[in-house]
């Protein structure tokens, strides 16, 4: 088994550095918040039932069995890695009286427990507060902590894609129904990341006036940032959902995607295509068209942009994508190939920013997970493997300064693992 995680190890110099994390949280949204908090070098402390663990240890979704690959759990190491796991049972008095000794030393109390359940374990702001009054409690939820559905759960398939009008930015399917997430968990990350981020201001004003906040982040409101350019603009032109228009009728020929010979596709955004245009016409061989007054500015090019949209279809497609990777080398406008997720191992850019750093599961197997988006001073993130479930139960109580008979009585009494 490899070493267990260490919050010390990869912490020094990263932001976030001493600052403790409780989570009370499972599945993907939250607890991926927790894993970004992680990567910026705090520590958190994920609290997890005795028996049952985070649920999403035994999930079976998308056709992906987790564990599957050489015994993986990639669902739980993505959003769970380099966090320490602690067994408590909630609902029995010394597994709570636990909880509690943890939320005095911490500095964040991370969960996605609906209000309800939070009232009920008496662990809600002030059953907290009442324990550490510094401390800052991040929430999660599906719609937000008002209104008449602030009490409902939700998924990213439902709060996030389905209410709030992912699904209907894309065409329909051809058989008319709308479009499905592209992606497990495909809400959750981008709500993970804003509850990092937001904790991390909190963390900030805290430090500068001394008041703890209450954070809330949920996945209607994630899924609506993303929309945003589209949300405002469905109210000012009377829109439902993205216009979209066939990719031979684009306006500007210079923003759109290509297909090539061998069947891979090419996408161009050439927002300023008159400055690029002359060179464009050089490398894909047609120089005649930076002079064809049918498209020698972007005016005309709008004008016959069908025909120009032709021209550039049949030049693509004559050519395979190794050929275009050659010839568009040394062009100075943005475009890429699509990459299939395997191609994204082997891109350089990736490699050489460490965006998919590498960890040694506690099979021994090395797993590349995925880092969060943010570098600090230029440093390619660390990460560690997700803990065991209640890997570090016994040694975080010691820490608490639990007695190992009272430690051993609370095992058999099933208030901890």
């Amino acid at each position: 088994m490899s070493a267990s995680p260490d919050a010390s190890t990869n912490a020094a110099g990263l932001p976030l550095a001493g600052v403790r994390v409780v989570e009370v949280a499972s599945w993907t949204f939250v607890p991926s918040g927790g894993s970004v908090l992680v990567d910026w070098g705090a520590e958190v402390i994920k609290v997890e039932h005795p028996v049952t663990g985070d649920p999403q240890r035994g999930l079976i979704t998308s056709g992906l069995v987790p564990g599957g690959a050489g015994g993986v759990n990639f669902m739980i190491e993505q959003p769970n890695r380099g966090k320490r796991s602690i067994g408590l049972n909630l609902a029995h008095p010394d597994g709570r009286e636990m909880l509690l000794k943890l939320v005095e030393t911490a500095d964040v109390f991370l969960t996605n427990y609906m209000p309800p359940v939070r009232r009920k374990l008496r662990i809600d702001n002030d059953d907290l507060r009442e324990r550490n009054p510094r401390i800052i409690i991040a929430r999660g939820t599906g719609q937000g902590p008002l209104g008449p559905d602030a009490e409902k759960g939700g998924y990213d398939g439902a709060s996030f894609w389905a209410r709030g009008a992912m699904g209907v930015t894309l065409p329909s399917r051809p058989d008319g129904w709308p479009m499905m997430q592209p992606a497990p968990a495909f809400g959750d990350v981008m709500g993970g990341m804003a509850t990092a981020g937001a904790i991390a201001a909190a963390l900030y004003q805290r430090s500068a006036t001394g008041e703890p906040s209450v954070v809330d982040v949920s996945l209607l409101a994630t899924a609506m940032w993303q929309l945003s350019p589209l949300v405002i603009s469905a109210r000012l032109y009377n829109m439902e959902g993205f216009p979209v228009a066939h990719r031979s009728q684009a306006v500007n020929p210079g923003v759109n995607v290509y297909r090539t010979a061998d069947d891979r596709f090419l996408s161009f955004i050439l927002l300023q295509t008159d400055k690029h245009w002359p060179q464009f016409c050089e490398c894909i061989g047609r120089p005649d068209l930076a002079t064809d007054p049918r498209f020698v500015d972007m005016a005309a090019r709008a004008e016959n942009n069908e025909a120009c949209i032709a021209i550039l279809d049949e030049v693509f497609g004559a050519q395979p994508l190794a050929h275009w990777k050659e010839a568009l080398a040394d062009f100075k406008g943005v475009w890429t190939p699509f990459q299939t997720l395997n191609e994204l191992y082997d891109d350089p850019q990736v490699i050489a920013n460490g965006y998919l750093p590498t960890m040694t599961a506690a099979n021994g197997q090395d797993v590349q997970l995925v880092a969060n988006p943010a570098m600090f001073d230029e440093q390619p993130v660390a990460v560690e493997r997700a803990p065991e479930h209640g890997e570090h139960t016994e040694t975080l109580l010691l820490d608490a300064g639990v007695p190992w008979d009272d430690i051993a009585a609370m095992k058999e009494s099933g208030a901890i693992l």
